[in-house]
């Protein structure tokens, strides 16, 4: 029998890739989730096994690791990722896990201004020292940031805290989402390894949004909003921890910390990784 696989973040964007292609590929998949609902219901209907743990509570995780093999670790940009990283550490430890796939951030590093992003650094020393085998993986700046603010891109803006100038290969979720599957299925190879993730070409913010008007066939207007701005539009209220994080890594963006590309997802998958254009062209409707 293939092994079981522990997907935390099921529901999430790359979680919810990962866990349909596993069980696509005939793989037992754990789905770990905060609560019951609609999405969580829909992974039960594709097959997948639904268990609810907090990620800062030990005691409530340790019994979605029994019986389970591999597992991929996901904490959103919140307080507490190295805590969490304990906890999911050590469950994985006293399981015995083959391997994790851990999510971190394009800008996590020691120098890093982003408190989030220095903290999935730190997350990630505690996984290589925790005994797990253990890959890590880095994405810049997610395509969904444009569904995030897409009411604003149907009036014709297209807002982030990014200056002008600096760059990055925004990545989809749904080529981040193959990675993880990729790797979780066959592993050996990956153990130890750090690979960042990008799209297949490096933009500026200005030359996104003159993407998104080509692809729209509508003027997109890029204007750099303030972080603060950023998060009531897509959160609608305030979260500091998000305001301090932006914060981080526009400095970043603006040094570099973002930039770059590569060839790692479609070295992994054998998929190239989806452009800009394609995604708006998929999300079409949602930006109508």
């Amino acid at each position: 029998m293939k092994p079981t696989i522990l997907v935390s973040g099921a529901t999430g964007s790359t979680g919810n890739v990962a866990v349909q292609l596993l069980l696509e590929e005939g793989f037992p998949v754990r789905a770990l989730v905060h609560k019951h609902d609609e999405r969580s219901e829909k992974l039960k209907a594709q097959g997948a096994e639904i268990v609810l743990g907090d990620f800062l509570n030990f005691r409530s995780i340790q019994p979605a690791f029994d019986g389970v093999q591999r597992a991929y670790f996901c904490y959103p940009v919140f307080p507490g990722v190295v805590q969490a990283t304990v906890h999911f550490a050590q469950a994985a430890l006293d399981a015995k896990l083959e391997h994790v796939v851990n999510i971190s951030q394009r800008t996590s590093r020691e120098d890093a201004i982003s408190e989030s992003a220095i903290e999935h650094w730190l997350a990630e020393q505690v996984f290589d020292r925790s005994g797990v085998p253990v890959t890590h993986l880095r994405p810049t700046a997610f395509n969904e940031w444009l569904l995030y603010t897409r009411g604003k891109i149907g009036e014709g803006e297209y807002g982030v805290p990014f200056g002008p100038n600096g760059k990055f290969a925004p990545v989809s979720a749904r080529d981040q989402g193959r990675v993880i599957a990729t790797i979780l299925a066959d592993p050996a190879s990956h153990i130890g390894k750090t690979y960042s993730l990008h799209g297949p070409v490096e933009l500026t913010p200005p030359q996104i949004a003159e993407i998104v008007s080509q692809t729209l066939g509508k003027e997109v207007r890029y204007r750099q909003i303030t972080p603060a701005e950023w998060i009531q539009v897509v959160f609608g209220g305030e979260f500091p921890f998000g305001v301090q994080h932006l914060n981080g890594i526009i400095q970043q963006h603006e040094r570099g910390d973002m930039a770059g590309t590569n060839n790692n997802i479609e070295n992994i998958t054998g998929h190239k990784p989806e452009s800009v254009a394609e995604f708006v062209e998929r999300y079409r409707q949602a930006f109508a």
